[in-house]
Formats: C-alpha cells, sequence, structure tokens
C-alpha cells in the first residue's frame, strides 16, 4: 500500500483544489486507446468474431461497431459545451435527465468499470504465467502477477496523470505498431489466397450471425467515451474533448477492421472460421500462429510481450477513471468528502486512487479465493458485466442528449443532424447493440444461462440502487 503523510492532511485548500493537467488531443486519445487494448482484442475478440459470427464477413461487423459509436458521438460531443464538468456519462446523464438518473447512471459506470479491471487483471496474470511458460520461466499462480500489476498500477496512478498519460502512450505506440507490421505483411504478400475484398460483400457478412461480430466488436470499444473524464485535466476541453472522441472512434474502428480483414486473408476467406475456432479450442492462437507465418518468430515472441504491456496499460486507463469518477462523485457529496481530495504535489485524485487500488486488490484476492479460472472466471465474467453495463451507459447518455436539446430550442437551432436525427439513431442502434448482446451473452461470459442471466443483471441492479440513493439525496436537498 502507497502511503505519502500528504495526503493525509485534510485542509480547506486540497477540499477546494481541482484537479490540474495539460493534456492535449493525443495524450486523451492514447490513454482512451489504451483503455481498449487493441492488441487484446485482435488477439481475442477477433476469433471470437470470426469463429462465433459470418466467418470472413466479420470485419463488416467492427464496421457496423465502429458507424453506431461514431453516430453515438456526434450527440455526446454535440453537448460537450453544455457541460462544464468532469465524469462522462455521470455528467451528462445528469445534465439531460437529473440527478437521480444521474446518480444511477455513476452507480453504473463504477460497476461496469471496476468489473472491466478486475476482469482484464484476471487476463494479466494468465497471460504473463503463459508467456514465461512459453520461454521456460516459473508457473506460478495467476493473481502473484495480477497483484504484481496492480502494486505497479497503484503508485503511477496515484502520481499526476501525465505520468501514466506518458507510461501509457509508449505501451500503446508499440502494440499497435506490432499488429500493423503484421497487417503489412499479410497484405504484402497476398494473405493465403491473395488479397480480395470479398469479407465486405453482403454474401460474406450475412453468411453467418452478424449481430455476434457486432457484438464482440463493441466489447472491444469499452472505455472510449472516457474521453470526457480527463475534462478538468485538458489543455482545451472545449476543443480537446471533441476532437479525442471522434479520433479514439476513427482510430480504434479502423484498426479493429483493418486487422480483422488481414487475419481472414491470411488463413483464406474459406478456412478463416476453422482457424478461428482452433484458438477458441485451445489448439492453436490464430493471433500468435499468423505472426509465426507471416512476419517470422522473433516477431511473434514480441507481440507476446507487447501483449502484456497491453493488458497493463489497459488496466492502468481503467484504475484513472474509476479514481476520476469517485472523485467527481464526491464532489457532487454523492460520496464520502475524502474522496475529493486533490494531492498538493501530484494534483490528482490521490485519496480515490488508493480506495481504487483497495477495491481492485479485494476483489482480486476474492476471486483469488474462490479458485476461479482467470479467463472464464474472472475475465469471461467481468467483461460481460461490464459490456451490458457499457451498453446502458451509452443508451443512457443517448436520451439524455435527446432531452436536453428539446428542452432548450436555442441550443438546437440549426443543428437537428447533431441533436435530434443521430441521438435518436443511437438510441436505436444502441437497443439493437443489448438485444445482440442478451442473445448471446453466454458466448461472452464463458458460463452457463443462469450464472449469465445474475451477471447480466448486475447493472440493472447498480441503475436501480443508484436511482434510489439519487432520489434520498434529492429529498435531503428539498
Amino acid at each position: 500500500m502507497l502511503t505519502d503523510p500528504e495526503v493525509h492532511a485534510s485542509t480547506p485548500r486540497q477540499a477546494t483544489t481541482n484537479l490540474s493537467g495539460r493534456l492535449g488531443t493525443g495524450a486523451i486519445v492514447f490513454m482512451v486507446i489504451a483503455a481498449a487494448a487493441p492488441l487484446t482484442v485482435v488477439g481475442g475478440n477477433v476469433p471470437l468474431a470470426i469463429a462465433g459470427g459470418p466467418g470472413a464477413g466479420a470485419p463488416v461487423g467492427f464496421a457496423l461497431a465502429s458507424l453506431i459509436l461514431l453516430v453515438f458521438a456526434v450527440g455526446f460531443v454535440t453537448m460537450t459545451p453544455h457541460v462544464p464538468q468532469a465524469g462522462a456519462f455521470y455528467a451528462y446523464a445528469t445534465r439531460g435527465l437529473g440527478d437521480r438518473v444521474g446518480v444511477g447512471t455513476a452507480a453504473v459506470a463504477l460497476v461496469a468499470y471496476t468489473a472491466i479491471q478486475v476482469g482484464v487483471y484476471g487476463y494479466l496474470g494468465w497471460a504473463v504465467n503463459d508467456v514465461l511458460h512459453t520461454f521456460g520461466g516459473p508457473s506460478l499462480p495467476w493473481w502473484v502477477w495480477a497483484l504484481a500489476a496492480l502494486s505497479i498500477v497503484a503508485f503511477l496512478g496515484y502520481r499526476h496523470i501525465d505520468l501514466s498519460s506518458k507510461v501509457l502512450g509508449v505501451a500503446l505506440v508499440l502494440e499497435i505498431a506490432v499488429v500493423l507490421v503484421l497487417d503489412a505483411g499479410i497484405f504484402t504478400r497476398g494473405g493465403a489466397h491473395g488479397v480480395n475484398s470479398e469479407s465486405f460483400t453482403p454474401h460474406a457478412a450475412l453468411s453467418g450471425p452478424l449481430g455476434v461480430a457486432v457484438l464482440f466488436a463493441i466489447t472491444g470499444f469499452i472505455g472510449f467515451e472516457a474521453t470526457a473524464v480527463f475534462r478538468d485535466e485538458a489543455r482545451d476541453p472545449e476543443r480537446t474533448i471533441p476532437r479525442a472522441t471522434y479520433l479514439a472512434v476513427l482510430i480504434i474502428g479502423g484498426f479493429y477492421t483493418l486487422s480483422c480483414w488481414a487475419l481472414v486473408l491470411a488463413a483464406g476467406t474459406d478456412d478463416a472460421p476453422a482457424v478461428a475456432q482452433k484458438t477458441l479450442d485451445g489448439q492453436g492462437n490464430m493471433l500468435m500462429d499468423t505472426a509465426q507465418a507471416y512476419v517470422g518468430t522473433a516477431l511473434r515472441d514480441v507481440m507476446q510481450v507487447l501483449l502484456l504491456s497491453s493488458l497493463f496499460a489497459c488496466v492502468l486507463s481503467f484504475h484513472n477513471v474509476i479514481a476520476r469518477y469517485t472523485f467527481t462523485l464526491a464532489r457532487k457529496d454523492l460520496l464520502p468528502a475524502r474522496l475529493g481530495v486533490v494531492h498538493p504535489r501530484h494534483h490528482s485524485p490521490s485519496v480515490s486512487s488508493v480506495v481504487q487500488t483497495v477495491t481492485a486488490l479485494v476483489l482480486v484476492v476474492c476471486c483469488a479465493v474462490a479458485g476461479l479460472d482467470p479467463l472464464v472466471g474472472v475475465f469471461g465474467s467481468m467483461a460481460g458485466v461490464a459490456t451490458v453495463g457499457m451498453i446502458l451507459l451509452m443508451l443512457i447518455t443517448s436520451i439524455a442528449v435527446v432531452v436536453f436539446f428539446a428542452r432548450d430550442a436555442r441550443l438546437a437551432a440549426g443543428r437537428v443532424w447533431q441533436t435530434r436525427i443521430a441521438p435518436v439513431l443511437a438510441v436505436a442502434g444502441l437497443l439493437t447493440a443489448l438485444w445482440l448482446v442478451f442473445s448471446n451473452f453466454t458466448l461472452v461470459t464463458g458460463v452457463g444461462v443462469g450464472a449469465s442471466v445474475v451477471l447480466a443483471v448486475i447493472p440493472f441492479l447498480a441503475l436501480v440502487a443508484g436511482l434510489i440513493r439519487g432520489d434520498r439525496g434529492a429529498r435531503k436537498r428539498v
């Protein structure tokens, strides 16, 4: 546990100090894309989308998911100048739908982000052990490596946000670069049967359940809206946040679609589903085997190591997001005021960061004591909770955008697309996505129907609990 005498000295000055920083568009984009863990998604979600979805047409699923999130981003960004506080979904829901719904949204966000962070700790612990085993190293329980990573995250999260952004930036550049090198190798050599656009034809896209591909694509975008969480630490929030949001969606979506297409070409459009299925059956690794075949053993080994940095960058980014959510809620008197303290030297939400570390520590230890499998029991189940939670959050936010601009016609004047059409389309798209998630939920969680139902209900229970808490708070203010 980190200790610092300065953080325990609560003074009026600390209580009123705000977070500060000079984060530009690039730094925020780095942190948001790092939370998406692009290398992890290409190695995990892409084979799932190919094997369980339309096979060679899986890239269309990633393109459609990108389109849904771009449409969502239109209303999200248009409302940004009217939300002068950090807090992302919580702040937008509060502004558009009132305090009660805002508190409910915050509760869902905390549950969703905490769940995915704990899930990734499980994945990271397994991945470290797997890489060490590959190189002849010792085999230790997954939670040993998870706790080691947690301690480093605690150190970085406690410091100024600029330190985290630099660490995430380096990790992100490396992991994206290595996948792009692989993509280039596949396209240069022509894949298994030559470069073609068959993946994007209606025949390929509809050859299987396209919704499954969309589902796993959306799961890979978790955390992209965190651009708004860093509002107080952005150099110029009114311009930086909208730019970072659009760039994050475009870069993530383009990267996923391109890499999925490349892996399909590498295996061959007819053979891609069978190759992806071997990954799910534990008889191979679509990404690593493709790297071995197209760019050699050395780059494959580098990719295995960078998978670890990808997962680490992911948990660090989620740590920062959760800490800032609790910080914002404390400033609104919805959580203990102590969580709203800013460190006098690091200018970070230090107390919230420490509490977040303790929360993650307790949950990881509980998973370890319960003997859960790090991939299915920890990562799969927690990713399921987070996916439902994130779609629910975006759905509430889109409704908030519609209501907010409908209340004041002057703000919507001359911007029908941004304030009416796009948000309504986003609601329709997200409702469809939520239906796809529920229809294929056992594919995400990797557990039985009964356990999956329990996991799917958790975000809704958090919403109800938040609504009740918000209602009590409103009565007290009256």
